[in-house]
């Protein structure tokens, strides 16, 4: 079946903007090209980070903040089987794959929206000193600043979701890059927050090249906090590139590691089996004694662990998604 082409312009400061180029969005299934969007850079990025700058100089109260999520949980139901087609279109998912994608989008606006009224500092007695007897003191959370935020392609709303939604809630304005692969959810979640009354340069979506995006979020020092989910060499590589900004990482890759239960194993086997239940917060009953510790101990044998290979039904180690959770 034909998909029909959307072509969608960039959002920067609460603006939709067309920039000349345009960047072509292929179904991983079909190879169908199902969108164009407006090739956004460095430019647009420093226009984008110019508008949330602005935006936080008037923040928004709690009330209001929850407010819009909950807008914005709202119409990701109302609108459920078109944001299912689009995830579904960009990523190549089935539709019962994307449809769950989209009502944990959901899940993740309405409970970034409850945290969003319950953001708060607390009251700490001073007597713990003499100096201190019948006082108090009292600490405020406050937003940390502009927020940049870099989604990869695997869970193109949900994880989008993830970053937008918590942000919001804390009071932060957001400069998000999607990946290039997949960045139409991430507009039509844009016009859902447009929608639901977010106002101008609280968000900005620009899609385009790492290259120029991800240098102005890295080097502009108004951008406080970076948060990446992707491989690990980009991820770490942005932490080492900005050591003053605060920058959350969620890493891992789609790369599957299988160990034959019959195989002889050498050190370097048997170390790697005992990483994948660390992994999985299990270990080798054998090595270890448990079947609960965080970090096993690898056989100092070059052997199979026996009780290992015995036991795998009970302990054998599971992958687990290291993103769109």
């Amino acid at each position: 079946m034909a998909t029909v082409a959307t072509e969608r312009k960039v959002f920067v400061g609460g603006e939709w903007v067309e920039t000349g180029g345009w960047i072509e969005v292929r179904s991983p299934y079909s190879g169908e090209v199902v969108g164009r969007v407006a090739k956004a850079g460095a430019a647009e990025t420093r226009r984008a980070v110019d508008a949330a700058e602005r935006a936080m100089a008037d923040p928004l109260p709690a009330h209001k903040r929850a407010e819009i999520l909950v807008r914005v949980a709202g119409y990701l139901g109302r609108r459920h089987d078109e944001v299912a087609r689009t995830i579904s279109d960009e990523a190549g998912k089935p539709m019962k794959a994307a449809r769950v994608e989209a009502k944990r989008a959901m899940s993740t606006y309405t409970l970034a929206a409850v945290e969003a009224r319950k953001l708060a500092g607390e009251v700490v007695p001073m007597d713990a000193s003499q100096a201190g007897e019948g006082k108090l003191a009292f600490t405020l959370r406050l937003p940390i600043g502009v927020v940049g935020a870099i989604s990869p392609f695997n869970f193109p709303l949900n994880l989008v979701a993830h970053k937008l939604a918590p942000a919001l809630a804390a009071g932060c304005a957001v400069v998000l890059k999607p990946a290039s692969q997949t960045p139409l959810s991430a507009l039509l979640l844009a016009e859902l927050e447009e929608e639901a009354g977010l106002p101008p340069g609280w968000l900005s979506v620009v899609v385009g090249p790492s290259s120029e995006i991800g240098d102005v979020l890295v080097e502009d020092e108004r951008v406080r906090a970076l948060t990446f989910t992707g491989s690990g060499q980009v991820g770490w590589a942005l932490r080492e590139r900005a050591p003053r900004k605060r920058v959350n990482l969620e890493l891992g890759n789609a790369t599957p590691v299988v160990v034959a239960a019959d195989a002889d194993l050498d050190e370097a086997a048997t170390k790697l089996a005992a990483n994948a239940f660390s992994f999985a917060g299990q270990s080798c009953i054998s090595c270890s004694g448990s079947t609960s510790s965080a970090r096993p101990t690898t056989a100092s044998s070059s052997a199979t662990c026996r009780r290992w290979r015995h036991s795998r039904s009970a302990t054998r180690p599971t992958r687990r998604p290291t993103s769109g959770r």
